[in-house]
This record gives structure tokens, C-alpha cells and sequence, in this order.
């Protein structure tokens, strides 16, 4: 349930019409990015929303959604057992 005008607001335009319509994206960026990329949105989808700040909360469904493009995009680029290698470090760190 939205608590505030910010909320009330991002949920109506993910409500309007066509925004569920598939978009074909043709990006040609370096590995680098990709890897960056990929972390940002991740985190971003493990972080608690702040009531009084956040208005994002991702549903169930736009969070398997986001991972299907950081797979896809990781797959894409041959990155993906660097980034688990990279995730392994990082979590014995």
C-alpha cells in the first residue's frame, strides 16, 4: 500500500498503459560495465527500502525479471563464472 504521495505517484506510472510492452535493447558496452552493472542491480534489489526515502519496492515477479537480465547479460559476455569466482571472494572477505 503506498504511504506517501512519492509512492503513490512511481506506482500510477507503473500502471500506465504499455509499460509492460517488451522493449529491444542492443547495447554493445565493455565487460567492465557489464560486471558493473550487474552488481548495481543487485544490490540495489537486496537493499531495504527507507520509507522516508525509497520509493521502490520490488515486486516478486520484477525482482525474477531483473535477475533474468543480469543472468542474460552475464551469459551474454562470458562473465558469469567470473562474477560467481568474484561473489566467492567477496563473501570469504
Amino acid at each position: 500500500m503506498a504511504t506517501t504521495s512519492l509512492e503513490i505517484l512511481f506506482e500510477t506510472l507503473l500502471a500506465v498503459p504499455g509499460m509492460h510492452d517488451p522493449v529491444k535493447i542492443d547495447l554493445k558496452i565493455p565487460r567492465k560495465t557489464i560486471l558493473l552493472l550487474t552488481e548495481v542491480i543487485a544490490r540495489g534489489m537486496n537493499q531495504k527500502t527507507d520509507l522516508e526515502n525509497g520509493i521502490i519496492r520490488i515486486s516478486k515477479e520484477s525482482a525474477a525479471e531483473l535477475q533474468t537480465i543480469i543472468d542474460d547479460c552475464l551469459e551474454k559476455s562470458g562473465l558469469t563464472c567470473l562474477n560467481a569466482k568474484l561473489r566467492e571472494i567477496n563473501l570469504q572477505s
